[in-house]
């Protein structure tokens, strides 16, 4: 009994550096809650993923993602802050948005933005993804649900990079992944593609406020 409370105390508190409280995301093997540290009352979003759930395609995917957020460090991608291991749970204290994602604002803006606002935005997201590339990390993501706002510095950053990879220039990647609804033809057919490409034809196609 003492054990089972320990552990519930820990998942409230890890590392006694975070408290955590309102889950704010959900995927198929992580919860993303909101946070805030215990000694500078900073908020943050901390994505905790349970190992016991993960086969091995899924551990390389965390790898990769852990991998990747610690190499891109840009004013429009959202920071990695720190990693916590545990043995049945991986801790990402990520950098914490206040202005929802671009789905949901897409949604509230039926009409459409000005043009002025729009490419303020795209170009935001534009820079990100060309950093990215710089470092040959491809993102094999790109969706309006994973570009945060942050309202308080008037720009979006990307996120979630749990499909992320590096690639080697003039090399072409093989896995298919990402959101069907925005997946290029090559990763929707099964055929090998070049990671930038892609990426710079996904952004493309969603992002038409």
């Amino acid at each position: 009994m003492a054990s089972r409370k320990q552990r519930g105390d820990y998942d409230r508190k890890i590392a006694g550096l975070y408290d955590l409280e309102d889950t704010i995301g959900r995927g198929h093997f992580a919860v993303v809650k909101l946070a805030r540290h215990v000694f500078t009352g900073e908020k943050v979003a901390v994505k905790v993923i349970d190992k016991t759930k993960l086969d091995e395609v899924s551990k390389n995917h965390l790898f990769q993602e852990v991998r990747c957020m610690k190499l891109v460090q840009h004013p429009n991608v959202v920071r990695l802050y720190e990693v916590i291991d545990t043995q049945t749970k991986l801790y990402l204290i990520l950098e914490l948005g206040d202005g929802g994602d671009l789905y949901d604002y897409i949604m509230k803006h039926d009409k459409g933005l000005n043009d002025s606002l729009a490419r303020k935005y795209f170009k935001q997201i534009v820079d990100a993804i060309s950093y990215c590339h710089q470092l040959h990390v491809c993102h094999r993501d790109l969706k309006p649900e994973n570009v945060v706002f942050f309202e308080k510095l008037g720009i979006v950053k990307l996120t979630d990079f749990g499909f992320s990879n590096v690639f080697k220039p003039g090399k072409k990647l093989e896995t298919s992944c990402g959101s069907l609804a925005y997946s290029a033809p090559e990763i929707l057919l099964g055929d090998s593609y070049d990671a930038p490409a892609v990426g710079e034809l996904t952004v493309s196609s969603f992002c038409s406020f």
